[in-house]
């Protein structure tokens, strides 16, 4: 990777077929839906795409599968944080010799760590490999928040760690990171509903999983504002919002792939226990959808 990642990134969904398999083909079709909108970049195996429903073969599949077909058109940012370092080792090691771009790293979950525990793990993860790598904080699933504080500490230290994906719905450690941070570390905010605020305030980007069935509308906020149109972008976001809204308020891993679904993209159900949403919900979503595109054209 040449330059500096910035910008929409796509938290691939990851499609199953009827036996809950990873369909390689659907999994093309989202990873060329995104590409065709404009993204800057896709991320294998995240949360939306059920990375803790995932085994290690599986991921180790779907990054392969995702770097081949994106084919240098876009980064391609692999998340290969585990719950143990040698684990974590393993997947960034074969993620770089596949040729990812950058490696995004949950820290362990299920078990409660402590800080340095946490820090201890980063360390010996990042060290291991030579891309650079995305710390994803996103503390309701691990237990354990990476403050601005620790995360400024781990940039200066660590030289490839150059970028943090923030997932704690946190809007006052978003803008602190943004804003006192930025000098070391690029932040990505993964929070849907704040796609809009994150980029007027100078986020690096946006990490959304709406942008496997929005991804021409982020993409079209991410530029007016760019391009410093801060009124058009806005009026834009107003008319995205209840759509992003209509998502973010159910199970957002079911509600990725039924939008995906309402807008003919049949990418399989979540892999099981995660349930597929009620149909009260999915119509929010649909009425949601159908009223962004009626506002199109």
């Amino acid at each position: 990777m040449s330059k500096q990642l910035s910008g929409v990134l796509t938290a691939l969904t990851t499609p199953f077929d009827a036996d809950e398999q990873i369909d390689v083909n659907k999994l093309e079709v989202v990873v060329d839906r995104s590409i065709k909108a404009g993204v800057d970049g896709v991320v294998a195996a995240g949360s939306t795409g059920e990375v803790g429903a995932l085994s290690s073969d599986e991921r180790l599949r779907l990054v392969d599968t995702v770097i081949e077909h994106a084919d240098g058109r876009v980064p391609v940012i692999a998340q290969t944080g585990a719950t143990t370092t040698a684990e974590a080792i393993r997947l960034s090691r074969a993620a770089e010799k596949s040729g990812a771009d950058v490696l995004m790293l949950i820290t362990p979950f299920y078990e409660p760590l402590s800080t340095e525990e946490t820090v201890t793990y980063i360390k010996d993860v990042a060290s291991s490999v030579e891309l650079p790598i995305m710390l994803y904080n996103i503390p309701a699933v691990t237990g354990v928040n990476l403050d601005p504080a620790t995360v400024r500490s781990l940039a200066e230290e660590v030289d490839n760690i150059r970028y943090i994906k923030d997932s704690s719905a946190n809007w006052e450690q978003a803008l602190q990171l943004i804003h006192h941070h930025s000098d070391v570390i690029g932040t990505f905010i993964g929070w849907d509903s704040y796609i809009y605020s994150a980029l007027v305030e100078g986020a690096a980007g946006v990490m959304a999983g709406a942008a496997n069935v929005v991804p021409d509308e982020i993409v079209a906020v991410n530029r007016l504002i760019t391009d410093g149109d801060l009124h058009g972008a806005l009026a834009k976001w107003r008319e995205l919002y209840p759509v992003i809204d209509s998502m973010i308020s159910v199970p957002f891993i079911a509600a990725v792939k039924a939008g995906l679904a309402l807008q003919g993209e049949q990418v399989g159900a979540p892999r099981r226990p995660t349930a597929e949403l009620p149909a009260e919900q999915v119509e929010r979503i649909g009425r949601a959808l159908k009223k962004l595109a009626d506002r199109n054209g």
